[in-house]
């Protein structure tokens, strides 16, 4: 009996490890169509998984890839996995929810049902301190300064929560703006634009402002919130000073330092007048940048009210909350 093209296609693979759909053609000796045809059909029965964009798509046996054996995992644990886990992997592959949950457990050699509860009650402890969506980070801050400028402080998430390390939010921010990547960024858009419009509409803003980057990329992050998120509100020019050499602020373990370094090299370039004023940063460490802009817009008198806004934050100086 022929042996199929399908069978051929992983035979050829197993054999090789991987290939392309250009492998295939020239080892098959059909159409690049037909090709895509088999291959189609094989993602879909899982016998195959594949690795890459276009022009280089890499097919490999499905079989190679790591996986647990997951008895059964409550339905409504998995939908709290599904809507809160996601990592990027080695490899540079997205992972989300109750996939990414498992090849997660998998590297780290853990049980997956038993390492999904202990997921879950981490998560709750963190989620305590979150309220309509945003986590209150004034406490942090008064505990951190001795004058505080800005009137409200919120994060949207923390950057990490013990054990199982970066939120959803974290991993979205980390390689949107480390990879440059305008559809994570787009991702990461869409999972701040309902917090903000709401944020918006609660304190009454009449004014923006975005954090400007120290390290200069080809594809800025916060110029690009700024273009997606479109805000129908007049946006007041940060300026981030250039100076002889670059120093960002994650660099510096003083405080002072952080404070001395926010003063010195971010101006705040605008005269118009506003009563509430919302300032965006992509992540918080110390505050240190937050509270210095927000200080030379008090003192420039350029608004009432200054709220900050972070799209993650360090959980580091939080008040304990005893219940969890």
């Amino acid at each position: 009996m022929a042996e199929k093209t399908s069978e051929k296609i992983l035979e050829y693979i197993r054999n090789k490890g991987q290939a392309t759909g250009d492998d295939l053609s020239r080892y098959l000796g059909i159409t690049s169509r037909a090709v895509r045809k088999q291959l189609s059909n094989l993602l879909e029965e899982d016998a195959l998984y594949k690795i890459g964009k276009p022009p280089k798509v890499f097919y490999l046996l499905a079989k190679e890839r790591q996986q647990l054996g997951v008895d059964y995992i409550d339905p409504v644990l998995k939908k709290v996995i599904d809507e809160n886990f996601l990592i990027i992997t080695p490899a540079g592959e997205k992972k989300e929810g109750f996939e990414g949950f498992v090849f997660w457990c998998n590297r780290q050699k853990l049980p997956v049902e038993k390492t999904a509860i202990e997921y879950e009650r981490t998560l709750k402890k963190y989620l305590a301190y979150k309220k309509g969506g945003l986590i209150d980070g004034m406490y942090k801050i008064k505990h951190t300064f001795s004058e505080v400028f800005v009137d409200k402080l919120f994060y949207l998430d923390f950057y990490s929560i013990e054990r199982f390390g970066k939120t959803k939010l974290g991993q979205l921010l980390l390689y949107a703006k480390q990879s440059q990547n305008k559809i994570l960024i787009n991702e990461l858009v869409n999972q701040l634009q309902p917090q903000i419009t709401e944020l918006l509409k609660r304190f009454k803003i009449d004014a923006v402002a975005y954090i400007p980057p120290t390290v200069r990329r080809e594809v800025q992050l916060m110029k690009e919130l700024e273009r997606m998120l479109n805000l129908a509100l007049p946006v007041v020019n940060l300026v981030k000073v250039k100076t002889p050499i670059a120093v960002p602020q994650k660099t510096l373990s003083k405080l002072e330092d952080r404070v001395e370094n926010a003063k010195s090299t971010i101006v705040v370039d605008d005269v118009r007048r506003y009563k509430t004023f919302l300032l965006i940063d992509d992540a918080l460490g110390s505050g240190a940048t937050m509270n210095e802009t927000a200080r030379k817009i008090k003192n420039q008198n350029l608004a009432n009210n200054v709220i900050g806004l972070a799209i993650t934050g360090s959980f580091s100086g939080f008040e304990v909350i005893s219940e969890v």
